[in-house]
């Protein structure tokens, strides 16, 4: 199980906080607690996701555009669900991921964030997933220089991305023409 006092957890407050700061009262941000912890053939976060945006659903049945943010394995599934009807955009902070991972985002506008230093996921991978995406979606990827895994040194850097990636792509959609697709790379 993932215990709502795990490190990997908690590192997510800050950006939720401040997502719904920059969103002004505009914006509803929920924060998923997986229900369990890693990846394996049985269940995955993408599960948790579809479960997550199925309950949003039901309860708001007109659903807004949304978005999903995540770190590491959550990077992953995000991307791998951000498919999913009600999603307009994607935040992979140094994701877990594959190459074959790419999927199909389509219309969806994705950010992925990867710390130069980060010997826990591979940026190179990350990157590479970028690559395969942006013939479909507009993809942004930004390398965090000496930002590490845990996202800690840098921190204010990775919040404010995410957050402010998010923001615009939810409240400022004309900003990205679903059509357009290609990628945008940068270092910071």
């Amino acid at each position: 199980m993932v215990s709502p006092t795990q490190l990997s957890v908690l590192r997510m407050v800050p950006i939720a906080r401040r997502v719904a700061r920059a969103g002004r009262g505009r914006l509803a941000v929920f924060r998923l607690l997986n229900s369990v912890r890693g990846w394996d053939s049985h269940h995955t976060s993408v599960e948790d996701i579809g479960w997550a945006l199925r309950r949003l659903t039901e309860t708001f049945p007109q659903l807004p555009p949304t978005g999903l943010i995540g770190h590491s394995l959550g990077g992953r599934a995000a991307l791998l669900a951000g498919g999913a009807p009600p999603v307009r955009s994607v935040v992979a902070l140094n994701p877990w991921v594959y190459p074959a991972d790419a999927t199909a985002l389509a219309g969806r506008q994705v950010l992925i964030v990867h710390g130069s230093a980060d010997r826990i996921a591979s940026p190179a991978r990350s990157a590479e997933v970028a690559r395969r995406l942006a013939p479909t979606t507009h993809v942004r990827y930004v390398q965090v220089r000496g930002g590490k895994h845990a996202m800690l040194r840098r921190h204010a850097t990775f919040d404010s991305l995410a957050s402010g990636f998010t923001v615009e792509a939810l409240l400022q959609p004309d900003t990205e023409p679903a059509g357009r697709t290609g990628h945008d790379w940068r270092e910071v």
